[in-house]
């Protein structure tokens, strides 16, 4: 956790090591030997250092665009051993029924998390003092055989969630959070779901196939990997294959919350309701980037009209905390549809919000 500042001058200092902080209320400096402010090695730690918390380093000593583009800047650890919470990468598009590109989307959600600090501004959740985070890198997935990359994946997540590590998940299609929720289920049992998708994701079948991105949750019914009682679906909207697109969900006992429903309103006050009907049970949080609008977010692949506002889905995270949440994924992010880097950028955002509502997490 130390790291070595050389000071060359008054205002020019040459950085050892990869995590280096401002002296500040929340952080100190350990004097090495003689500093008569000209030229000297001090060593600079945050408050909580001894715990061994990995701390992403400062933008104001580190510039962003240096080093390997890991997730938040964190450490890149090869095994779950040890951590809290983790971020994984599952790069595949190949269950995508429209645009591809979403196997893309790790590596542009880490490029964008770059922007990221240490503290939640607004909620003051600061999670590198209550948490040991790292970026376990990407999944090795066959991107030419999908039935092979979800044994892969639920294979990589059972050693992840062993450990009792929680995954912070960077997709990749939908599809994914089939096998990761058998990892997650077979650890914790049946969990609650809040998805929160322009789609409910619980078609039968797509083409004669069984596992797509439009399928995951459906199959997780078929295993019993979802405690139905406990499951909501936020945001769903669009044209349909039936009269009702969401006839099955509510059959299985989901809560259905349309996106006409959360028109012009705040959604506090559904996450009080959606808090309570989780309970104290297992959670895992699903959220699909073309829940919102793609005039916020235009790098999917599946984009819908008249969707949620990225404020609305930070009222919707920020409205997890306190929840059980054992696992949580940000997926269908496809940059090649957004040259701006925008879509990426929310997405990190909403993946450092999710890791803000982790349990344990300290709030000031």
């Amino acid at each position: 956790m130390l790291s070595s500042i050389k000071l060359v001058s008054k205002t020019r200092a040459v950085f050892g090591g990869s995590q280096i902080f401002k002296a500040c209320a929340s952080q100190r400096v350990v004097k090495q030997g003689h500093f008569d402010g000209d030229q000297s090695n001090v060593s600079c730690t945050r408050r909580m250092s001894g715990t061994g918390f990995n701390v992403p380093p400062s933008a104001e000593f580190v510039a962003r665009v240096s080093g390997i583009a890991t997730m938040c800047k964190l450490p890149f650890q090869k095994t779950a051993d040890g951590l809290d919470a983790a971020f994984v990468g599952v790069p595949i598009d190949t269950g995508t029924s429209n645009r591809p590109g979403a196997r893309f989307g790790p590596r542009h959600i880490r490029a964008e998390s770059a922007m990221i600090r240490l503290y939640n501004g607004w909620t003051r959740a600061a999670p590198y003092e209550s948490l040991r985070v790292a970026d376990l890198g990407d999944v090795n997935v066959n991107l030419f055989d999908l039935k092979d990359t979800c044994k892969r994946i639920r294979e990589a997540y059972r050693e992840i969630v062993a450990t009792g590590c929680i995954p912070l998940t960077l997709g990749g299609d939908h599809t994914i959070a089939y096998p990761i929720l058998q990892a997650v289920a077979e650890r914790h049992g049946p969990v609650g779901l809040i998805h929160v998708d322009a789609h409910a994701d619980t078609s039968d079948m797509i083409l004669g196939e069984k596992i797509g991105h439009g399928t995951p949750f459906r199959r997780c019914v078929d295993e019993g990997l979802l405690d139905c009682k406990r499951v909501v679906q936020i945001g769903l909207r669009g044209s349909g294959y039936s009269p009702d697109n969401y006839e099955w969900s509510r059959a299985q006992g989901f809560r259905v919350v349309e996106a006409v429903e959360c028109w012009h309103k705040s959604l506090v006050p559904l996450m009080e309701e959606v808090r309570s009907q989780m309970g104290t049970g297992p959670v895992y949080l699903s959220f699909d980037i073309d829940s919102l609008d793609p005039a916020f977010a235009p790098g999917t692949g599946t984009p819908e009209i008249a969707g949620l506002t990225p404020i609305q889905a930070l009222e919707i995270i920020r409205g997890c905390r306190g929840l059980n949440l054992v696992g949580c994924d940000l997926v269908e992010v496809s940059p090649p549809y957004d040259t701006t880097g925008n879509t990426a950028l929310t997405g990190a955002n909403l993946l450092f919000e999710m890791m803000c509502v982790l349990p344990k997490v300290k709030y000031y």
